[in-house]
């Protein structure tokens, strides 16, 4: 019998137990335990059924649960201030937040997890992050209308997305005349970008994942690698995608490899000169997401949480210039473009190799100082 059907099989008497007992156990499973937890007992009683149904029984359950919901994310200060108040207001729940960059809330999550101690009921982070999270056997499933209109291509096992950081090259308009608007990523490789074209020193992921689909192409790997190395010569590499756009908006450089899309957006929007439309094809995309952890002692509110993210919470996610995983509308952002996702499985398990490649890369161009 799998897990799920196992899950499933405790129903109502699950729910039961936890009544009886006022909540989850205090202490979580041990990494890698496939015993069902309390909380998943919530998640196999919750996650079939669908509108109002679900929202309503969500809702009575987190009130058994105290209206209380622990959230660890590496969500930026900004977007974070903006979710939690709303998720406060339009549920009544009280959010106690510890927000932290990607590795320390995957650090803080193993170590809770290895100690026995229920810590997060969710975890919003990087999709390498929670890809380890889930592998690890913390996280519980989540099923839901709203997850189904997500792209198949990230619909991971473990954890959901919540948004996506797509790479595309960018543009200063005042620099680039029409001739020098990539078309193509191989056009970046041009000489004419020669001392115009900016690399981030972190992209091993975007590296990682164009090298591997020039590989499936049928380009011979020493084709791949001159490519690249074309790219960087005469190229300036920046630390930081903020701080890389700022520089391109001020004309610093011309071109960005692959800036993320939102960060373009957000600096057009406020006036500065770049672009990113059309974008070139393939579209690289990465998900960021969340998971129900199996430890949760407020399972309930943990999924009320996330259906909310799915619906209301990606309004949010849009209008703060980020892409959502579902548009508002119940619509594929990613809809219209070939998508290479990032292979998360990919990274954990080559990712060292990968980021030692790019750094020896990028080691080719004029480093800049941070911004």
């Amino acid at each position: 019998m799998s897990r799920r059907s196992a899950l499933a099989s405790l129903g109502a008497a699950g729910l039961l137990l936890l009544s009886g007992c006022g909540g989850a156990p205090t202490s979580g499973p041990a990494p890698g335990s496939d015993q069902p937890t309390a909380a998943e007992a919530v998640y196999a009683e919750v996650d079939p059924l669908t509108g109002a149904a679900r929202h309503d029984r969500l809702v009575e359950l987190a009130a058994q649960e105290g209206n209380t919901l622990s959230l660890y994310t590496s969500l930026n200060a900004d977007i974070a201030d903006i979710v939690v108040p709303q998720f406060e207001q339009a549920t009544g729940v009280h959010v106690d937040v510890y927000r932290a960059d990607s590795e320390t809330v995957l650090q803080r999550t193993l170590q809770e997890a290895s100690a026995g101690f229920a810590g997060a009921d969710v975890v919003e982070t990087n999709a390498t992050q929670m890809a380890i999270i889930a592998t690890q056997g913390l996280t519980g499933d989540y099923e839901g209308e709203q997850r189904n209109k997500i792209n198949e291509q990230f619909r991971y096992e473990g954890w959901t997305p919540t948004r996506f950081n797509i790479f595309a090259p960018a543009w200063n308009t005042n620099l680039v005349r029409a001739d020098l608007v990539p078309h193509r990523w191989e056009d970046l490789a041009d000489p004419k970008y020669d001392g115009i074209l900016s690399l981030e020193v972190s992209d091993y992921d975007w590296y990682m994942t164009l090298h591997t689909y020039y590989e499936q192409q049928g380009m011979p790997a020493a084709d791949i690698d001159r490519l690249f190395a074309d790219m960087v010569q005469g190229s300036k590499v920046a630390k930081g995608h903020s701080g890389q756009v700022e520089l391109l908006s001020a004309g610093e450089f011309g071109v960005v490899a692959a800036s993320y899309t939102y960060l373009t957006n957000k600096a057009r929007v406020n006036g500065a000169p770049v672009d990113d439309q059309p974008f070139v094809e393939p579209v690289v995309a990465r998900a960021n997401g969340a998971g129900l952890l199996r430890s949760s002692k407020h399972p309930a509110t943990a999924m009320l949480f996330m259906d909310w993210m799915l619906n209301d919470g990606q309004k949010i996610i849009l209008d703060n210039g980020l892409t959502p995983a579902v548009m508002p509308d119940g619509t594929d952002p990613l809809a219209g473009h070939q998508v290479l996702p990032v292979d998360v499985q990919q990274l954990i398990e080559e990712g060292n190799d990968w980021s030692a490649r790019y750094d020896e890369l990028v080691r080719g161009g004029e480093q800049l100082p941070e911004k």
